[in-house]
């Protein structure tokens, strides 16, 4: 968000560090981020699948949500089950309104007495209003606003940080702990949104310029912007909050029905229950689907997706150069009958109708250590 007072951009606690090494800044959901280095995007990119890349997503919105009945009260607001949780347990999950539509995607951890959560920058306002709304009286939202958030993603992030802190060497997939590295009290996610293993980490504020430097000082370890961060995103096939899901789109349409677990879909109890129930049953009338664009050309958001005879079936909402796949990809929706991977499509570029094909995603291997 901007400074509601001046209409300045807001920065992060490692915004000092970012300019001292050249970073490129741009606005971004209300604050001055890096979205690229010297290095440029491309080099970024890569090394963070060869490697170990550091993002700063201090942007986004961390919260601790407390008390007895926070579980329960949660489960009102997503499809998750969280009740079946063992502490140290992270869960990918949506908030959903009465439609069935995505209003944000998050990250909710069971913690002793609750939750911790990680929401998206653009979104984290309306989110803890929404949470706070949803669950009074029944849990405590304590939204964190003297924490940083790092992202160390890539193949080497595991033996980074074990050196540094061992007793993160055994942790998996979707874990938390809580650590000390250096003197400094972490919150530590196996988790990440590049499609490599990784880590997101919570640091004090006044300590994140210092705990960034510790992990730069590791030889695999590089700096890596916005850029790449969305290269990686989309090559994994993970979905961009406000262009590949949003409140007019279901979690079923959007190929992700795997945020309903299994109680919730005998249960309900969560906004949108009836629409989401109905379309696990019975289908959707469209997908989110992956596409292969044949050629070099690139095909970007809001890019028609036709079929062989000319007709329009759908729209893409992500796409760019994959720079691990060494062309362009894409995603999209488009309708049911066409969505089969191996499906012939056109898409229509600068006028142009460009063959491309659906394939099943991510579009590149992933490495998380499950």
């Amino acid at each position: 968000m901007t400074d509601q007072s001046t209409g300045a951009l807001l920065t992060t606690p490692l915004d000092s560090l970012h300019r001292d090494l050249g970073a490129k800044m741009v606005p971004f959901a209300g604050y001055d981020m890096p979205v690229q280095y010297p290095a440029g995007i491309l080099k970024e990119h890569l090394h963070t699948r060869s490697g170990a890349s550091l993002f700063d997503v201090s942007h986004m919105g961390q919260a601790f949500l407390m008390g007895d009945e926070a579980i329960e009260a949660f489960e009102t607001l997503v499809p998750g089950d969280y009740q079946i949780m063992a502490e140290g347990k992270t869960r990918y999950t949506v908030l959903t309104n009465d439609q069935g539509g995505i209003l944000d995607d998050l990250m909710a951890t069971r913690i002793a007495g609750g939750l911790y959560l990680v929401v998206n920058a653009a979104c984290k306002d309306q989110d803890f209003a929404h949470i706070e709304a949803g669950t009074k009286g029944r849990a405590d939202l304590q939204i964190l606003t003297d924490r940083a958030l790092v992202a160390l993603q890539g193949p080497r992030a595991g033996e980074v940080l074990a050196r540094l802190a061992p007793q993160t060497q055994e942790m998996k997939f979707m874990t938390f702990r809580e650590v000390e590295i250096a003197g400094i009290k972490c919150f530590v996610t196996r988790s990440g949104y590049t499609g490599e293993d990784g880590f997101e980490i919570s640091v004090p504020s006044a300590q994140a310029q210092d705990f960034a430097k510790i992990l730069l000082e590791a030889p695999e370890v590089e700096l890596a912007g916005l850029g790449a961060r969305d290269s990686l995103r989309l090559e994994a096939g993970l979905c961009l909050y406000g262009h590949d899901i949003t409140q007019e789109t279901t979690p079923i349409e959007a190929d992700l029905k795997w945020v309903v677990n299994k109680r919730r879909r005998a249960e309900g109890g969560f906004p949108g229950a009836g629409v989401i129930l109905d379309q696990l049953e019975n289908g959707t009338e469209r997908l989110r689907v992956g596409i292969l664009p044949e050629g070099r050309a690139p095909a970007r958001e809001g890019t028609q997706v036709q079929d062989t005879d000319g007709n329009t079936i759908g729209e893409i909402t992500s796409g760019g150069f994959g720079p691990s796949v060494g062309g362009p990809v894409a995603m999209g929706y488009v309708q049911i009958a066409f969505s089969e991977p191996g499906t012939a499509v056109n898409l229509i570029v600068r006028g142009k109708a460009l063959a491309a094909k659906v394939v099943k995603m991510p579009f590149t291997d992933k490495s998380y250590k499950t």
